[in-house]
């Protein structure tokens, strides 16, 4: 199987986040690590990111979360190392009124179709994504969508623990890709 890189969003993942706690439960998923959680800056995330996958033996799967997501974006137009594919949750609208200040340079997301297949999975109470906002952005990318029902921002605040169905669905994901 692949292996798993994930990607939190604006302050990393908590303690009680699901990214966090499938960290702790499966050796192969680890995390990228760029110079600041707080205070994004997307060449530096695009840098940290292309060190990940180029440390991986193997083209890894992607599990970015809210801002995370559009730097899968950033990324796959800028460099050319291949990954198996990149699981999508939480979608931000950069132009929407909850879209954090601190992240600006993320917010002129390429639009076209990503290069690997991906799989965007939304909320439909969402406050920093629309959803039709997010059914466009899927649209654009050429990414598969599953729409999980309310669960807000579908992270550590929206109570999901591990978050079981999310990892059926990542597991669904990944049995679909090339090996």
């Amino acid at each position: 199987m692949h292996d798993i890189i994930t990607l939190p969003g604006l302050g990393g993942s908590g303690e009680t986040h699901w990214q966090t706690l499938w960290e702790r439960a499966e050796s192969r998923i680890t995390r990228f690590q760029p110079a600041s959680w707080d205070r994004p800056d997307l060449a530096d995330w695009e840098q940290s990111l292309e060190r990940s996958v180029a440390r991986c033996a193997t083209p890894p799967v992607l599990v970015a979360h809210s801002l995370a997501c559009l730097l899968v974006a950033h990324w796959a137009a800028r460099f050319s190392s291949a990954i198996a594919g990149a699981f999508l949750v939480a979608v931000p609208d950069p132009d929407g009124a909850n879209f954090p200040g601190e992240a600006g340079s993320f917010k002129h997301v390429p639009d076209g179709a990503l290069r690997f297949p991906s799989l965007v999975i939304a909320s439909t109470n969402d406050p920093y994504g629309d959803l039709e906002v997010t059914r466009q952005r899927a649209r654009g990318w050429q990414s598969g969508l599953i729409v999980a029902g309310a669960l807000g921002h579908i992270n550590a605040s929206s109570g999901l623990g591990d978050w079981p169905q999310g990892r059926a669905l990542l597991e669904a994901f990944r049995a679909g890709l090339r090996r």
